[in-house]
């Protein structure tokens, strides 16, 4: 069977599929693509960003550029995973079952805030575009339901928690929590009034996850043991 382009179309190379590396590729320029693609995304949006743009500020061949990414969404891609993998980093504390879940939800919240100021570029990126391309959107729902998860075993490990919960959809609280924090989080990022002020954006969500998660612990008139929830 034939299985030649038609006449006048160029072949197209199947996604993830790399032609033999250039001879002066060198494993550093990889990491030179990456830095290259976050430090443009500062200055334009990702939909106007060209490959080419890339190569240049990176200063590697399309050859090169092809062997490690087949396009601007698989740089993209992996820039959002990196960044991701930070925010769980500074999830730890809470995740972990502190002896006091709610100072370990502001020190978290507090990480995230600074965590997408840092790499505010790039999620702002991954937020605009994930529903424009179907691997992006598939990378940031993947994403995001990694935290959604964590959030759900926490909760669950929690009895103060999953009392307050009682009679509810845990992982559906979960992901409402997880979603809410993603939308903050971005128009903070995009110095969107009042999110713009960490205190506020700190404050807010610290309000919102505890009155949902652990009520009794704003509770003034509540016993001593209620107001700062443990842990079992």
């Amino acid at each position: 069977m034939n299985t030649s382009p038609p006449p006048g179309k160029p072949a197209r190379r199947a996604l993830g599929r790399r032609a033999a590396p250039p001879a002066s590729t060198a494993p550093d320029l990889r990491e030179a693509v990456l830095e290259a693609t976050a430090r443009l995304l500062a200055d334009r949006p990702f939909v106007d960003l060209a490959v080419s743009e890339i190569l240049g500020s990176a200063g590697v061949s399309r050859g090169t550029f092809y062997f490690y990414f087949d396009s601007k969404q698989a740089v993209l891609a992996e820039l959002v995973r990196r960044a991701v993998a930070q925010g769980h980093a500074a999830a730890g504390p809470w995740l972990g079952r502190p002896a006091d879940p709610v100072a370990a939800l502001r020190a978290g919240i507090t990480d995230g805030a600074r965590l997408w100021q840092a790499n505010a570029p790039v999620l702002r990126a991954i937020v605009e575009n994930w529903r424009t391309d179907s691997r992006l959107t598939g990378l940031w729902l993947e994403q995001m339901q990694t935290f959604t998860d964590a959030t759900t075993a926490q909760i669950t490990a929690d009895p103060r928690a999953r009392q307050s919960l009682a009679g509810q959809d845990i992982p559906a609280v979960a992901s409402a929590l997880t979603w809410l924090g993603e939308r903050l989080y971005y128009l903070a990022a995009t110095s969107t009034p009042p999110f713009d002020n960490e205190d506020t954006l700190v404050s807010t969500l610290l309000s919102i996850w505890t009155s949902v998660l652990y009520p009794t612990r704003t509770d003034p008139g509540a016993p001593a043991e209620e107001r700062h929830p443990r842990s079992s």
